[in-house]
């Protein structure tokens, strides 16, 4: 026979609870209804859950614990003053979910939040029974819904010990999970949506699992196409007798509907059909909620909108639905500048203008300009981001620029165009490529490795670089699992003396992996080599270089490899990089810092394979603040075999982590 009935408290929308006869048998339902007495009391509201029974149907007898506490705290001397006490938590011990009581306990208990305070014996008893009643709620969350607690204190001296028991009784499962209605969703579907509805016949009555497998179950069903289906009301019937419920909760499917037709309105920065070459589906797709909403951010994430509204407009009967999209622009002009000095690099002062829309839809317009005591640029550049499908972007961009290093001067012209796949914080792409072309008209000074005499000479260069990357890993800034591989090949046409073709080919590769709860090991290994011209034949900028914050840390930018008479770095052909490192965090001020012990290799050859046995190792340590939009990183590092003109301390500071 049930003996009552009563609804799960959920701490969110609550579950309907319906009323079930006593002995239904015993009822004729043409009878006419008695009187009902008057019994001076008002008729309970079937919405508001049943108390748990009293604590002495469980074997509890609160009179008896209320009374020994009572006594203790008349036992203790100047029940006013302030004291310590110590607090325990028993009659957990085995219990099913018992882990997770505790864990939500020790995160809201008075008794352990106010621990490290002194209090008198009545704010201690206070807190006991809140706690006692806190306990109660916790294990009728997970299924205990005879759950009883009392809390006891005993006097030790001039502290108090204070126990918090607990009696769970028996846990309350479900005989029965009915989702009337379902089963319209035809054949296949209507098993793989019921799978997302994780609550099933013989599990334990949970408010939380019951809310999160509804939430569950209604984005599985957007997400096959249901587009306009409903999901109603729970219905939990418990029979407190047997200890068991019953959970009824009908689903209206609706047809499976297909995307149709996107309309734009508000003030739009590009038109309706910009927003369906960014959209990951086409008209008669079938509907998939998740592409919704990846359509609302790639739409923010283009930086030219300020807000997105896509509403869902059945037509046919639900089977089509079109998309409302309401944009609303955002600045579409930026100024930038910057201000840095590096060690090989000198001072360097960098702004830039910035129109995101110039060429609708997402053509940006860039002008940039860098002044310094190394290198001074002017450039002008245009972008149109999602260029005929999504995250395709075309670029162009017109470039003069002096650059004077210890290794060369350049004064170079170049037109460059291409077009490429690209990753972002956002989405990131296991694949991404590129392909492009430059024309580069360079003046360029380098010295005669023999002598160390000043040269000057002038090359016509045309080159079609491109690349091909994986990315296994597992964020684009701070990895801690996976792998990294990225190829890049530049065939090229030099016109200097002669004409003559050589290739520029280069492999990055870099792994991860965490071997602590606070340590990530990772390492990388880079390989480059120029092929079919000689060292002296290629344009000094267009050769080799090791050694800097990006390269080999401890030596200075472009400092190590092989070098002319005067000390003086003259690239190479070939090249040869390692570095392996520790990433720790700390625990210290919320795990925002940690320390990188670093070693760093690399070897630079004139010759077109590079010479793996004589290697410049540098070693050094890093600091790195986490910071929410990645990590910031310090560097100082060291050379072990220095050559002449190296400084004994290289210090890097940058944006995410090494590699």
């Amino acid at each position: 026979m049930l003996a009552g009935c009563a609804g799960l408290a959920l701490g969110a929308a609550p579950l309907r609870a319906q009323t079930v006869p006593t002995d239904p048998a015993e009822l004729d339902p043409s009878a006419p209804l008695d009187p009902m007495p008057d019994l001076g009391v008002d008729w309970p509201d079937l919405e508001t859950p049943e108390p748990a029974p009293p604590p002495e149907a469980q074997g509890v007898a609160p009179a008896d614990a209320a009374e020994a506490t009572s006594e203790a705290l008349e036992r203790v001397e100047d029940s006013a003053a302030a004291r310590q006490y110590r607090w325990t938590l028993s009659g957990l011990e085995g219990v099913e979910g018992g882990d997770a009581v505790r864990l939500g306990f020790e995160q809201r208990s008075a008794l352990k939040e106010d621990r490290k305070s002194t209090a008198n014996a009545a704010q201690i008893d206070r807190r006991a029974r809140a706690d006692a009643e806190l306990l109660a709620e916790l294990l009728r969350s997970q299924g205990y819904y005879d759950a009883a607690a009392e809390p006891r204190i005993e006097a030790s001296g001039a502290d108090l010990i204070v126990e918090i028991a607990a009696v769970p009784g028996p846990r309350y499962r479900f005989d029965s999970v009915e989702l009337p209605g379902l089963d319209q969703a035809a054949g296949e579907e209507a098993v793989r949506l019921r799978a997302a509805f994780a609550v099933k016949t013989g599990d334990p009555v949970i408010a939380q699992k019951v809310i999160d497998a509804g939430i569950a179950l209604q984005v599985a069903l957007g997400e096959r196409g249901f587009a306009t289906a409903k999901v109603g009301e729970q219905d939990i019937v418990v029979d407190h007798q047997a200890t068991v419920a019953r959970l009824v909760l009908p689903v209206t499917p609706g047809p499976v509907a297909k995307f149709g037709v996107i309309r734009v309105s508000g003030a739009p920065p590009f038109s309706a059909h910009h927003v369906g070459v960014i959209a990951r589906f086409k008209p008669g797709d079938r509907y998939e909620k998740s592409e919704v909403d990846d359509l609302r951010r790639a739409l923010v994430a283009t930086g030219l909108v300020a807000s997105v509204e896509v509403a869902a407009q059945p037509r046919d009967e639900g089977r089509t639905i079109d998309l409302a999209v309401t944009l609303q622009p955002a600045p579409m002009r930026t100024i930038a500048g910057e201000l840095g000095y590096g060690t090989g690099e000198g001072l360097r002062a960098e702004a830039s203008w910035q129109h995101r829309n110039f060429f609708n839809p997402e053509g940006a317009l860039t002008v940039r300009g860098v002044g310094g005591t190394q290198e001074q640029l002017f450039a002008v550049s245009i972008r149109r981001n999602n260029w005929l499908r999504r995250d395709q972007v075309l670029s162009a961009q017109a470039l003069a620029s002096h650059v004077d290093r210890k290794a060369f001067e350049a004064k170079t012209l170049s037109l460059s165009g291409g077009f490429e796949r690209q990753s972002n914080f956002i989405w990131q792409k296991k694949w991404t490529w590129s392909l492009g072309a430059e024309l580069i008209a360079t003046d360029e000074r380098d010295t005669i490795a023999a002598t160390g005499l000043p040269r000057r000479r002038t090359f016509f260069i045309a080159a079609l670089p491109g690349s091909l990357g994986y990315d296994g890993s597992d964020d684009l800034l701070d990895p801690t699992k996976g792998f990294r591989l990225l190829g890049r090949l530049s065939p090229e046409i030099s016109f200097q003396g002669g004409t003559f073709p050589y290739a520029k080919a280069q492999i990055d590769a870099s792994a991860y992996r965490r071997v602590g709860k606070r340590i990530v090991a990772a390492g990388r290994l880079r390989l480059g080599t120029i092929a079919g011209a000689g060292r002296d034949d290629i344009a000094p900028s267009r050769r080799f270089y090791a050694g800097g914050g990006g390269s080999v840390r401890g030596y200075g930018y472009q400092r190590l490899g092989p070098q002319d008479v005067d000390g003086n770095p003259i690239g190479g052909r070939s090249l040869a990089e390692f570095s392996l490192e520790a990433r720790i965090r700390l625990k210290v001020l919320g795990g925002n810092f940690g320390v990188v012990p670093f070693v760093d290799g690399g070897t630079l050859s004139t010759q077109a394979l590079p010479d793996l046995k004589h290697w410049q190792i540098g070693v050094g340590i890093g600091a790195r603040y986490y910071s929410s939009f990645g990590p910031i990183r310090i560097d100082v590092g060291t050379p072990l075999n220095r050559q002449a003109g190296d400084s004994r301390i290289a210090v890097t500071v940058s944006l995410g982590q090494a590699f």
